[in-house]
């Protein structure tokens, strides 16, 4: 188990190596400006992706504690990679106004919201358990 452990450990560590030169190369390679022809389809699908990352945390929240961590987390990531490309797809200044709107009011506190889930799992646990039981009457 150990020797898989740091196989996959090997495993992450050469991506994050092979990403550097791969970045670099998209960097100067990539054209500023891509048409697409399934762009719609790209965030259409991305935000039902979110939603249902939103479903699970809440569902992992209130009925299996022990995985909201790792839900939180997804549902973390996925609100900052959606406020990063918002900003940086926006097409003019006022569609890149809303987006950084929506980053800074919604997607980024929503995220800090989230890790702050995946730090203090426990604890949030018992807090809703005692919301739970104050609006349903239980002691």
């Amino acid at each position: 188990q150990r020797a898989a452990v740091r196989r996959v450990g090997m495993f992450f560590a050469l991506a994050a190596v092979f990403l550097v030169p791969w970045t670099l190369w998209l960097t100067f390679d990539l054209s500023e400006r891509h048409i697409t022809h399934h762009y719609d389809l790209a965030w259409t699908g991305f935000d039902i992706g979110l939603a249902a990352s939103f479903g699970a945390t809440a569902y992992t929240v209130f009925r299996r504690p022990d995985w909201a961590h790792v839900l939180a987390a997804v549902t973390a990531t996925l609100l900052v990679c959606d406020a990063w490309f918002d900003t940086v797809t926006s097409a003019h200044a006022h569609e890149e106004l809303i987006a950084i709107v929506e980053a800074a009011f919604v997607e980024l506190p929503v995220a800090a919201l989230c890790i702050w889930i995946v730090f203090d799992t426990q604890h949030v646990h018992a807090a809703t358990n005692r919301a739970v039981d104050q609006v349903t009457g239980r002691n």
